[in-house]
């Protein structure tokens, strides 16, 4: 990708109800560790990491049980694997 692009992921669940979970989204750029993006709640409110530039936004559609993470003006620092991790809100994981 191209710098000033917009990045996108999907994280998709089976099976289960978006309004009965939170989901996270955490980058690992390559030689780091983990870093926590943010999080959307089982009542669709999202959260951010406060030391990451505001770019990032995550959104969902229940009834397709998926949720987005979208990344603007891209940068060459951006370059991380990117994953989605489900919360039982109440329980550990």
């Amino acid at each position: 990708m191209k710098p000033s692009q917009t990045l996108s992921r999907t994280c998709s669940f089976s099976g289960l109800s978006l309004r009965s979970i939170g989901v996270h989204w955490t980058h690992q750029a390559p030689g780091k560790g983990l870093e926590w993006i943010g999080v959307i709640g089982s009542a669709g409110d999202a959260y951010y990491n406060p030391t990451l530039k505001s770019r990032f936004s995550i959104s969902r559609d229940t009834s397709k049980s998926q949720v987005y993470l979208s990344l603007t003006s891209l940068r060459a620092e951006d370059t991380a694997m990117y994953y989605c991790v489900r919360h039982s809100e109440g329980k550990s994981v």
